[in-house]
Protein backbone atom coordinates (compact mmCIF):
# COMPACT_ATOMS: atom_id res chain seq x y z
CA UNK A 1 0.00 0.00 0.00
CA UNK A 2 1.29 3.32 -1.05
CA UNK A 3 -0.49 6.17 -0.13
CA UNK A 4 2.36 7.68 1.24
CA UNK A 5 4.99 7.14 -1.53
CA UNK A 6 7.18 9.65 -2.19
CA UNK A 7 7.16 11.47 1.42
CA UNK A 8 10.43 11.04 3.16
CA UNK A 9 10.53 11.00 6.70
CA UNK A 10 13.34 11.41 9.26
CA UNK A 11 13.26 9.21 12.32
CA UNK A 12 15.00 10.35 15.78
CA UNK A 13 12.57 8.49 17.79
CA UNK A 14 13.16 6.26 20.45
CA UNK A 15 11.39 3.73 22.77
CA UNK A 16 7.52 3.19 21.87
CA UNK A 17 5.53 5.97 21.02
CA UNK A 18 7.67 7.27 18.34
CA UNK A 19 8.85 4.40 16.40
CA UNK A 20 5.47 3.03 16.12
CA UNK A 21 3.76 6.27 14.54
CA UNK A 22 6.58 6.36 12.34
CA UNK A 23 6.02 2.36 11.40
CA UNK A 24 2.50 3.72 10.39
CA UNK A 25 3.89 6.20 8.01
CA UNK A 26 6.12 3.58 6.46
CA UNK A 27 3.50 0.90 5.90
CA UNK A 28 1.62 3.38 4.23
CA UNK A 29 4.62 3.66 1.99
CA UNK A 30 6.53 6.92 3.13
CA UNK A 31 10.32 5.83 3.25
CA UNK A 32 11.06 6.38 6.95
CA UNK A 33 15.04 6.56 7.91
CA UNK A 34 15.59 6.08 11.13
CA UNK A 35 18.37 7.96 12.56
CA UNK A 36 20.49 6.00 15.59
CA UNK A 37 23.50 6.93 17.44
CA UNK A 38 26.22 4.89 16.23
CA UNK A 39 26.74 3.43 20.01
CA UNK A 40 23.86 1.05 20.10
CA UNK A 41 21.46 2.62 18.37
CA UNK A 42 17.94 2.81 19.46
CA UNK A 43 17.79 1.17 23.13
CA UNK A 44 15.16 -0.95 22.19
CA UNK A 45 17.09 -3.14 19.98
CA UNK A 46 18.32 -4.31 24.13
CA UNK A 47 14.42 -4.67 25.16
CA UNK A 48 13.63 -7.84 26.21
CA UNK A 49 13.02 -10.70 27.03
CA UNK A 50 12.31 -12.63 24.74
CA UNK A 51 14.75 -12.59 21.30
CA UNK A 52 14.97 -14.20 19.19
CA UNK A 53 17.90 -16.80 18.21
CA UNK A 54 20.76 -13.90 17.37
CA UNK A 55 19.65 -11.50 20.17
CA UNK A 56 17.53 -8.87 18.14
CA UNK A 57 14.81 -7.74 20.59
CA UNK A 58 11.19 -9.38 19.47
CA UNK A 59 10.25 -5.93 21.10
CA UNK A 60 11.97 -4.00 18.28
CA UNK A 61 10.75 -6.18 15.36
CA UNK A 62 7.53 -5.24 16.33
CA UNK A 63 7.55 -1.37 15.45
CA UNK A 64 10.66 -0.82 13.51
CA UNK A 65 9.62 -2.54 9.81
CA UNK A 66 10.15 -0.93 6.28
CA UNK A 67 12.43 1.46 7.79
CA UNK A 68 16.08 2.34 6.85
CA UNK A 69 18.97 3.22 9.50
CA UNK A 70 21.12 5.30 9.21
CA UNK A 71 23.64 5.46 12.18
CA UNK A 72 24.96 8.99 12.68
CA UNK A 73 26.18 11.00 16.18
CA UNK A 74 24.35 13.95 16.27
CA UNK A 75 26.44 15.47 19.12
CA UNK A 76 29.41 16.44 16.70
CA UNK A 77 29.17 19.56 14.80
CA UNK A 78 30.19 17.04 11.23
CA UNK A 79 27.20 14.67 12.52
CA UNK A 80 24.52 17.98 12.94
CA UNK A 81 25.85 18.74 9.72
CA UNK A 82 25.18 15.68 7.49
CA UNK A 83 21.76 15.64 9.47
CA UNK A 84 21.06 19.09 8.53
CA UNK A 85 21.96 18.13 5.28
CA UNK A 86 19.29 15.08 5.00
CA UNK A 87 16.62 17.56 6.61
CA UNK A 88 16.77 19.49 3.17
CA UNK A 89 15.76 16.40 1.62
CA UNK A 90 13.12 15.04 3.55
CA UNK A 91 9.71 16.17 4.03
CA UNK A 92 9.48 15.50 8.00
CA UNK A 93 11.65 14.79 11.16
CA UNK A 94 9.54 12.86 13.79
CA UNK A 95 11.40 12.93 17.28
CA UNK A 96 10.32 11.96 20.71
CA UNK A 97 13.49 13.83 22.76
CA UNK A 98 12.77 15.49 25.79
CA UNK A 99 11.62 19.37 25.58
CA UNK A 100 15.22 21.14 24.59
CA UNK A 101 16.99 18.38 23.30
CA UNK A 102 16.90 18.82 19.75
CA UNK A 103 17.90 22.66 20.44
CA UNK A 104 21.08 21.49 22.02
CA UNK A 105 21.90 19.65 19.18
CA UNK A 106 21.70 22.47 16.96
CA UNK A 107 19.04 20.57 15.00
CA UNK A 108 15.62 22.58 16.80
CA UNK A 109 13.14 23.92 14.38
CA UNK A 110 14.31 27.06 13.58
CA UNK A 111 17.32 25.29 12.46
CA UNK A 112 15.53 23.37 10.14
CA UNK A 113 12.94 25.54 8.99
CA UNK A 114 16.04 27.73 7.96
CA UNK A 115 17.68 24.76 5.90
CA UNK A 116 13.66 23.98 4.47
CA UNK A 117 10.56 25.90 5.16
CA UNK A 118 8.76 22.99 3.93
CA UNK A 119 9.61 20.76 6.57
CA UNK A 120 7.32 19.21 9.20
CA UNK A 121 8.66 18.82 12.26
CA UNK A 122 6.50 16.37 14.69
CA UNK A 123 7.90 16.79 18.47
CA UNK A 124 6.33 13.72 20.36
CA UNK A 125 7.13 13.93 24.32
CA UNK A 126 5.61 13.35 27.76
CA UNK A 127 3.92 16.47 28.40
CA UNK A 128 4.62 19.17 25.89
CA UNK A 129 7.31 21.83 24.88
CA UNK A 130 5.32 23.87 27.39
CA UNK A 131 4.15 23.95 30.52
CA UNK A 132 5.14 23.25 34.23
CA UNK A 133 5.44 19.53 33.83
CA UNK A 134 7.36 20.05 30.33
CA UNK A 135 10.70 18.81 31.89
CA UNK A 136 9.16 15.95 33.71
CA UNK A 137 10.32 12.58 32.53
CA UNK A 138 7.78 9.60 32.25
CA UNK A 139 6.48 6.33 30.33
CA UNK A 140 3.33 4.49 29.13
CA UNK A 141 2.72 4.11 32.74
CA UNK A 142 3.38 7.72 34.09
CA UNK A 143 0.93 9.05 31.06
CA UNK A 144 -1.88 6.26 32.16
CA UNK A 145 -2.09 7.61 35.77
CA UNK A 146 -2.02 11.18 35.08
CA UNK A 147 -3.96 11.21 32.69
CA UNK A 148 -6.80 9.26 34.08
CA UNK A 149 -7.07 5.95 32.50
CA UNK A 150 -5.75 4.13 35.88
CA UNK A 151 -8.27 5.59 37.53
CA UNK A 152 -10.79 3.84 35.53
CA UNK A 153 -9.17 0.43 34.78
CA UNK A 154 -10.21 -2.01 37.11
CA UNK A 155 -12.87 -3.72 39.01
CA UNK A 156 -14.55 -1.33 41.83
CA UNK A 157 -12.65 -1.09 44.82
CA UNK A 158 -9.66 -2.61 43.61
CA UNK A 159 -6.26 -1.15 43.17
CA UNK A 160 -5.28 1.02 40.29
CA UNK A 161 -4.82 -1.02 37.13
CA UNK A 162 -2.92 -0.44 34.07
CA UNK A 163 -4.88 -0.97 30.37
CA UNK A 164 -2.92 -4.02 29.30
CA UNK A 165 -2.25 -2.01 25.84
CA UNK A 166 0.02 0.96 26.36
CA UNK A 167 -2.20 3.06 25.04
CA UNK A 168 -0.10 5.98 26.92
CA UNK A 169 2.36 5.57 24.53
CA UNK A 170 0.56 3.90 21.65
CA UNK A 171 -2.10 6.61 21.37
CA UNK A 172 0.62 9.36 20.72
CA UNK A 173 2.11 7.59 17.50
CA UNK A 174 -1.53 7.39 15.98
CA UNK A 175 -2.43 10.89 17.17
CA UNK A 176 1.01 11.71 15.64
CA UNK A 177 0.73 9.92 12.29
CA UNK A 178 -2.75 11.54 12.18
CA UNK A 179 -1.13 14.97 12.85
CA UNK A 180 1.52 15.25 10.38
CA UNK A 181 -0.24 13.90 7.41
CA UNK A 182 -3.01 17.10 8.30
CA UNK A 183 0.31 19.15 8.09
CA UNK A 184 1.24 17.84 4.99
CA UNK A 185 -2.63 18.42 3.50
CA UNK A 186 -1.45 22.15 4.61
CA UNK A 187 1.66 22.55 3.49
CA UNK A 188 0.06 22.08 -0.33
CA UNK A 189 -1.92 25.29 0.36
CA UNK A 190 0.65 27.13 2.07
CA UNK A 191 3.48 26.06 1.26
CA UNK A 192 5.03 25.69 4.51
CA UNK A 193 6.17 23.36 7.14
CA UNK A 194 4.83 22.96 10.76
CA UNK A 195 6.20 22.81 13.81
CA UNK A 196 3.74 19.66 15.51
CA UNK A 197 4.04 19.77 19.36
CA UNK A 198 2.53 16.47 20.49
CA UNK A 199 2.09 15.85 24.16
CA UNK A 200 1.19 12.21 25.03
CA UNK A 201 -0.62 13.30 28.33
CA UNK A 202 -2.87 15.54 26.07
CA UNK A 203 -3.62 12.74 24.00
CA UNK A 204 -4.77 10.22 27.27
CA UNK A 205 -6.91 13.12 28.21
CA UNK A 206 -8.26 13.60 24.86
CA UNK A 207 -9.43 9.97 24.85
CA UNK A 208 -11.25 10.49 28.19
CA UNK A 209 -14.20 11.88 25.68
CA UNK A 210 -17.82 11.12 27.30
CA UNK A 211 -16.56 10.49 30.80
CA UNK A 212 -14.80 13.92 31.28
CA UNK A 213 -18.31 15.19 29.72
CA UNK A 214 -20.44 12.73 32.24
CA UNK A 215 -18.37 14.60 35.19
CA UNK A 216 -19.10 17.80 33.89
CA UNK A 217 -22.49 17.17 33.35
CA UNK A 218 -23.49 15.76 36.69
CA UNK A 219 -19.99 16.49 38.70
CA UNK A 220 -19.67 12.80 39.84
CA UNK A 221 -15.84 11.10 39.42
CA UNK A 222 -16.13 8.15 37.17
CA UNK A 223 -14.43 5.34 38.52
CA UNK A 224 -13.66 1.89 37.35
CA UNK A 225 -16.13 0.02 35.95
CA UNK A 226 -14.64 -3.25 35.53
CA UNK A 227 -15.65 -4.33 31.80
CA UNK A 228 -18.98 -2.67 32.87
CA UNK A 229 -20.36 0.41 31.47
CA UNK A 230 -21.98 3.68 33.53
CA UNK A 231 -24.68 3.88 31.06
CA UNK A 232 -25.32 0.77 29.57
CA UNK A 233 -26.95 -2.64 31.25
CA UNK A 234 -25.77 -5.24 30.28
CA UNK A 235 -23.09 -4.67 28.40
CA UNK A 236 -19.71 -6.35 30.28
CA UNK A 237 -18.25 -9.78 30.78
CA UNK A 238 -20.16 -12.36 32.02
CA UNK A 239 -19.02 -15.94 33.24
CA UNK A 240 -20.50 -18.91 31.60
CA UNK A 241 -20.05 -23.03 32.08
CA UNK A 242 -16.88 -22.97 30.79
CA UNK A 243 -15.14 -19.73 30.37
CA UNK A 244 -16.16 -15.75 29.81
CA UNK A 245 -18.10 -13.88 26.79
CA UNK A 246 -18.83 -10.31 26.74
CA UNK A 247 -22.67 -9.07 26.11
CA UNK A 248 -23.08 -5.91 24.64
CA UNK A 249 -27.36 -4.54 24.55
CA UNK A 250 -25.47 -1.23 23.46
CA UNK A 251 -29.24 -0.40 21.74
CA UNK A 252 -33.00 -1.08 23.31
CA UNK A 253 -32.96 -3.28 20.00
CA UNK A 254 -31.22 -6.11 20.76
CA UNK A 255 -33.24 -6.66 24.68
CA UNK A 256 -35.91 -8.23 23.09
CA UNK A 257 -32.97 -10.39 21.05
CA UNK A 258 -30.95 -10.74 24.62
CA UNK A 259 -34.31 -11.87 26.50
CA UNK A 260 -34.94 -14.49 23.84
CA UNK A 261 -31.75 -15.74 23.65
CA UNK A 262 -31.49 -16.13 27.77
CA UNK A 263 -33.87 -18.42 27.54
CA UNK A 264 -36.39 -15.37 29.73
CA UNK A 265 -38.77 -13.67 27.28
CA UNK A 266 -40.54 -12.36 29.94
CA UNK A 267 -37.65 -10.07 30.75
CA UNK A 268 -38.60 -7.96 27.80
CA UNK A 269 -41.70 -6.42 29.73
CA UNK A 270 -40.59 -6.62 32.55
CA UNK A 271 -40.91 -3.29 34.28
CA UNK A 272 -37.75 -3.50 35.94
CA UNK A 273 -35.88 -4.28 32.85
CA UNK A 274 -38.28 -2.77 29.77
CA UNK A 275 -35.97 0.26 29.17
CA UNK A 276 -32.22 0.39 29.80
CA UNK A 277 -32.54 3.25 32.29
CA UNK A 278 -35.11 0.30 34.09
CA UNK A 279 -32.05 -1.44 34.11
CA UNK A 280 -29.69 0.72 35.18
CA UNK A 281 -31.63 1.42 37.86
CA UNK A 282 -31.63 -2.26 38.87
CA UNK A 283 -28.75 -3.40 37.43
CA UNK A 284 -27.57 -6.05 40.73
CA UNK A 285 -31.29 -7.53 40.58
CA UNK A 286 -30.77 -7.91 36.31
CA UNK A 287 -27.34 -9.19 36.06
CA UNK A 288 -27.54 -11.54 39.19
CA UNK A 289 -30.13 -12.94 37.24
CA UNK A 290 -28.28 -12.63 34.00
CA UNK A 291 -25.21 -14.87 35.54
CA UNK A 292 -27.35 -17.11 37.15
CA UNK A 293 -28.86 -18.37 34.25
CA UNK A 294 -25.21 -18.05 32.11
CA UNK A 295 -23.44 -20.43 34.26
CA UNK A 296 -25.86 -23.14 33.08
CA UNK A 297 -24.25 -23.34 29.21
CA UNK A 298 -21.00 -23.18 27.26
CA UNK A 299 -19.64 -19.78 25.98
CA UNK A 300 -19.60 -21.48 22.31
CA UNK A 301 -23.62 -22.45 23.53
CA UNK A 302 -24.53 -18.80 24.57
CA UNK A 303 -22.37 -17.83 21.81
CA UNK A 304 -24.79 -19.33 19.32
CA UNK A 305 -27.72 -18.09 20.72
CA UNK A 306 -26.34 -14.56 21.28
CA UNK A 307 -25.62 -14.58 17.55
CA UNK A 308 -29.12 -16.65 16.22
CA UNK A 309 -30.92 -13.77 17.65
CA UNK A 310 -28.57 -10.75 16.70
CA UNK A 311 -26.89 -9.79 19.91
CA UNK A 312 -24.00 -8.70 20.03
CA UNK A 313 -21.92 -10.84 21.83
CA UNK A 314 -18.22 -12.15 21.56
CA UNK A 315 -15.84 -14.54 23.06
CA UNK A 316 -12.21 -13.38 25.23
CA UNK A 317 -9.41 -14.60 23.35
CA UNK A 318 -6.05 -14.85 24.60
CA UNK A 319 -3.73 -13.12 22.13
CA UNK A 320 -2.68 -16.84 20.77
CA UNK A 321 -6.52 -17.58 19.82
CA UNK A 322 -6.31 -13.80 18.31
CA UNK A 323 -3.57 -14.79 16.07
CA UNK A 324 -5.16 -17.93 14.95
CA UNK A 325 -8.63 -16.91 14.74
CA UNK A 326 -9.91 -16.96 10.92
CA UNK A 327 -11.35 -13.42 10.57
CA UNK A 328 -8.00 -11.66 12.08
CA UNK A 329 -6.19 -14.29 9.16
CA UNK A 330 -8.96 -13.27 6.62
CA UNK A 331 -8.00 -9.79 7.20
CA UNK A 332 -4.69 -10.39 6.67
CA UNK A 333 -3.41 -8.79 10.18
CA UNK A 334 -1.27 -11.82 10.48
CA UNK A 335 0.87 -11.15 7.48
CA UNK A 336 4.62 -13.09 6.61
CA UNK A 337 7.99 -10.67 7.29
CA UNK A 338 11.08 -12.72 4.97
CA UNK A 339 13.76 -11.61 7.32
CA UNK A 340 17.34 -12.43 6.31
CA UNK A 341 18.22 -13.75 8.93
CA UNK A 342 15.08 -15.94 10.92
CA UNK A 343 13.30 -16.29 7.30
CA UNK A 344 9.75 -16.48 6.92
CA UNK A 345 8.87 -14.68 10.74
CA UNK A 346 5.22 -13.70 12.04
CA UNK A 347 4.26 -10.00 11.90
CA UNK A 348 1.30 -7.93 12.42
CA UNK A 349 -0.42 -6.01 9.54
CA UNK A 350 -2.26 -3.32 9.00
CA UNK A 351 -5.57 -2.18 10.15
CA UNK A 352 -5.83 0.19 6.88
CA UNK A 353 -7.43 -1.34 3.72
CA UNK A 354 -7.84 0.71 0.62
CA UNK A 355 -9.22 0.04 -2.98
CA UNK A 356 -9.56 -3.76 -1.71
CA UNK A 357 -5.64 -4.07 -1.12
CA UNK A 358 -5.53 -6.74 2.08
CA UNK A 359 -2.33 -7.52 2.18
CA UNK A 360 1.15 -5.59 3.22
CA UNK A 361 4.42 -5.28 2.05
CA UNK A 362 7.33 -5.66 4.89
CA UNK A 363 10.81 -5.44 5.02
CA UNK A 364 12.45 -6.81 8.47
CA UNK A 365 13.59 -3.50 11.02
CA UNK A 366 17.29 -2.47 9.39
CA UNK A 367 20.80 -3.22 11.11
CA UNK A 368 21.97 -0.54 12.91
CA UNK A 369 23.82 1.55 10.44
CA UNK A 370 22.76 -0.55 7.71
CA UNK A 371 21.89 1.90 5.00
CA UNK A 372 24.24 4.66 6.03
CA UNK A 373 26.74 4.63 3.21
CA UNK A 374 23.72 4.68 0.57
CA UNK A 375 22.03 7.26 1.57
CA UNK A 376 24.82 9.34 2.62
CA UNK A 377 25.78 8.33 -1.04
CA UNK A 378 22.51 7.96 -2.84
CA UNK A 379 20.46 11.10 -1.56
CA UNK A 380 22.99 13.51 -0.58
CA UNK A 381 26.03 12.38 -2.72
CA UNK A 382 28.22 12.12 -0.51
CA UNK A 383 31.42 11.06 -2.87
CA UNK A 384 33.41 7.91 -0.76
CA UNK A 385 36.25 9.95 0.25
CA UNK A 386 33.89 12.25 2.13
CA UNK A 387 31.61 9.22 3.91
CA UNK A 388 35.42 7.23 5.00
CA UNK A 389 36.27 10.47 6.95
CA UNK A 390 33.53 10.62 8.62
CA UNK A 391 33.88 6.85 9.68
CA UNK A 392 37.30 7.50 10.74
CA UNK A 393 36.04 10.37 12.94
CA UNK A 394 33.16 8.31 14.68
CA UNK A 395 30.61 10.28 13.25
CA UNK A 396 29.15 7.61 11.26
CA UNK A 397 29.09 3.59 11.72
Amino acid sequence: MKLLEGLRVLDLSRMLAGPYGSMLLADMGAEVIKVEEPDGGDPMRLMGPPFLPDGESAYFLSINRNKKSIALDLTTPAGRDVFLDLACAADVVWENFRPGVLARLGCDHAALKAVNPRLVLCSISAYGQNGPYRDWPAFDLALQAMGGAMSITGEPGGRPIRMGLPMGDLAGGMFGAFAVVAALLRRQTTGQGTHVDLSLLDCQVSLLTYLAQYYWADGRVPGPQGSGHTSVVPYQALATRDGHLIVAVFAEKFWRGFCVAIGHPEWERDPRFATNRDRLSNRPTLMTLVGDVLTTRTTDEWLSRMQAEGVPAAPILGVDRVLEDPQVKHRQMVVEMKHPRHGATATLGTPIKCDGEMGLDVTPPPRLGEHTDALLRGLLDYDAGRIEALRQAGVIK
